[in-house]
């Protein structure tokens, strides 16, 4: 399994960015993916979640800034992050969260750096 997160990049505070993560070796429709975030000397959280049929879940602290979506045909699931604020500054990292109920993560891959100047 191999999961490609890209998108990262500088931005000011209030901009935007919008991630991508393509995973590959696995039946990616049937999994409920998320997006997570580890920031510098913190433990990794997640951020978001979509499951196989388009349910999304937020952490509080992105409700309302961030949106994840997904397309099935391109095995890809995104992140839109709007409203940045320097807390937001971390490496993002896209993984498995369920799949048929049960929970799963694969090993990560290399995740997208996100650093949002103040």
């Amino acid at each position: 399994v191999q999961l490609q997160a890209s998108g990262g990049g500088l931005v000011q505070a209030g901009g935007s960015l919008g991630l991508s993560c393509e995973a590959s070796g696995i039946t990616f429709r049937v999994y409920d993916m998320g997006w997570y975030r580890q920031a510098p000397g913190k433990q990794r959280e997640l951020v978001a979640s979509i499951t196989s049929d388009r349910r999304t879940d937020y952490a509080d602290f992105v409700k309302g800034r961030f949106t994840i979506s997904r397309d099935n045909t391109k095995n890809t699931v995104y992140l839109q992050m709007n409203s940045l604020k320097p807390e937001d500054t971390a490496i993002y990292y896209c993984n498995a969260v369920r799949v048929y109920n049960s929970p799963v993560n694969f090993s990560w891959g290399q995740g997208t750096l996100v650093t949002v100047s103040s």
